[in-house]
């Protein structure tokens, strides 16, 4: 990768920890999983999840090269936060909250999966 690929990674970076941290807690004081009690990260959800839709049209449409690691990289891979997630759940357990943890893990696992699958078929279409 050139120098300014590296540098266009960065920028875009430093621009989707910002849109992280502004669509997480934005949907964590607009929304909530009233089945699961206010303690459910319905933010980092919200994140992970659109971040694997656009991460799945990226696949879809064959996105490659340099242009897929400055944006699926760069720009997704900051974005999503695994770290997060998992902390939530650890937190969760040490709680005695089995109902979020689980329901974090399993459900951030399949609605991961299908909004991949779903942002697949959209890139397809492009």
């Amino acid at each position: 990768m050139t120098p300014l690929a590296w540098v266009a990674v960065g920028a875009l970076g430093g621009a989707m920890a910002i849109a992280r941290f502004l669509v997480d807690s934005t949907v964590a004081t607009r929304l909530s999983a009233p089945w699961l009690g206010d303690d459910f990260p319905i933010g980092t959800l919200a994140v992970n999840l659109s971040g694997a839709v656009v991460l799945g049209v990226f696949a879809g449409a064959a996105l490659s090269g340099t242009a897929y690691t400055i944006l699926a990289g760069g720009g997704v891979g900051t974005y999503t936060t695994f770290s997060t997630w998992m902390l939530e759940s650890h937190r969760a357990g040490e709680d005695g909250d089995a109902r979020v943890l689980w329901a974090n893990i399993a459900g951030s696992l399949v609605a991961g999966l299908v909004a991949v699958a779903l942002g697949h078929w959209i890139g397809g279409l492009l």
